[in-house]
């Protein structure tokens, strides 16, 4: 995120201001309540361990189910993506079947990071990616597994 200064050129928020500010908007609650992230660990200073959820999007497969996710900001967060691993098991295009990991190769958001990008953009667009047409109607592992 940078922010316009009068001189034209911009400023870069610094890691934990931007991740402050992504903690204050998820416990704020987002939009209609189908994603939600905060803190993993709330000890943690350098605010690196994150957990997502997302709620099954109607009308595929997913609907009515809760999925957890973990996801991790590196040093190097907001200029590179974080790791995202679902802890809830899915099947999904773009997610490991060993492990959970989501693949950046196959999950456009993270092949494609940007800067402004935030995790609640990541948790937003996988969970429109479980409503695309290859993940909607794919047998899913039983509720209640993880990884």
């Amino acid at each position: 995120m940078t922010l316009g200064s009068s001189g034209g050129s911009s400023v870069v928020v610094p890691r934990n201001f931007r991740l402050l500010e992504e903690l204050e908007r998820g416990e704020k609650g987002i939009g209609d309540g189908s994603v939600s992230y905060g803190m993993d660990d709330a000890d943690d200073i350098f605010m690196r361990s994150w957990t997502g959820t997302i709620i099954g999007p109607h009308n595929t497969v997913h609907e009515g189910r809760i999925y957890q996710l973990k996801l991790f900001c590196d040093k190097d967060y907001p200029d590179k993506p974080p790791t995202v691993r679902f802890h809830s098991r899915i099947n999904m295009n773009c997610v490991s079947h060993d492990n959970g990991m989501v693949d950046p190769k196959k999950f456009g958001l993270l092949a494609n990071w940007q800067r402004e990008y935030s995790m609640e953009d990541i948790l937003t667009q996988l969970r429109k990616e479980m409503a695309s047409a290859q993940n909607r109607k794919l047998v899913q592992p039983p509720e209640g597994t993880f990884f």
